[in-house]
């Protein structure tokens, strides 16, 4: 009975060992650069750190594959002091058949930034060997984009409004002065002739007084 419960509880670690092994078909390395992203607040990789990186990769797991993975789906083996590891995943149904490469991957890139948030670190100190870094989503605005655009649109009709508007009174101001000018200098005209014919006419009855006299 002893040696049936000292099976039991020691298949875990051969069945981790059996499944989990560097350059695994499934596996995945880790690479840690805690002290570079850190400096002096850097903190000591040991089983604490260890475990939630494990409840980091079952959270992503369960959210990408919506099945229930927990920390025992994430083993972990040939842990190096410089911090490295390799970690694969088992399925939540038969811990003894490994989740595959592809969705493995895939679910890591959907919550990187979660994952990183928790070590914090980010894609350049925390590694997934094999994985390209995942660019973080665009902000999403506030205001939607049809609506920029149309408030654009309508402030450039706007504006070409006004300028028709000053361009139309700046036109009828100006052909105003020009026709008052104009009629000014009519005046004067009128005015310059007027008096011309006035000094040009030859009074006759000062002349024939004139005559009369000398005779």
């Amino acid at each position: 009975m002893l040696g049936r419960i000292v099976f039991f509880l020691c298949l875990p670690s051969v069945l981790a060992a059996q499944l989990c092994k560097p350059n695994a078909a499934e596996g995945f390395k880790v690479r840690l650069s805690i002290k570079t992203a850190l400096g002096d607040k850097a903190y000591e990789w040991n089983r604490n750190q260890r475990f939630l990186f494990q409840a980091a990769l079952a959270f992503a797991m369960s959210h990408h594959l919506d099945l229930e993975f927990d920390v025992s789906n994430i083993l972990v083996c040939d842990e190096t002091p410089r911090v490295s590891f390799w970690f694969v995943v088992t399925s939540p149904d038969d811990p003894s058949r490994l989740v595959g490469k592809k969705s493995v991957e895939s679910a890591v890139r959907e919550s990187r930034s979660r994952i990183n948030n928790i070590l914090l670190l980010n894609d350049a100190t925390l590694e997934f060997v094999g994985v390209l870094p995942t660019l973080a989503s665009p902000a999403k605005p506030a205001t939607p984009s049809w609506l920029i655009v149309f408030g654009v649109v309508i402030g450039m009709i706007g504006a070409g409004i006004v300028f028709l508007i000053v361009s139309m009174v700046v036109q009828k101001k100006r052909k105003e002065k020009e026709a008052g000018e104009e009629e000014e200098e009519d005046d004067e005209e009128a005015q310059m002739k007027g008096t011309a014919r006035n000094e040009g006419i030859y009074n006759t009855s000062f002349s024939e007084d004139d005559r009369n006299t000398q005779m």
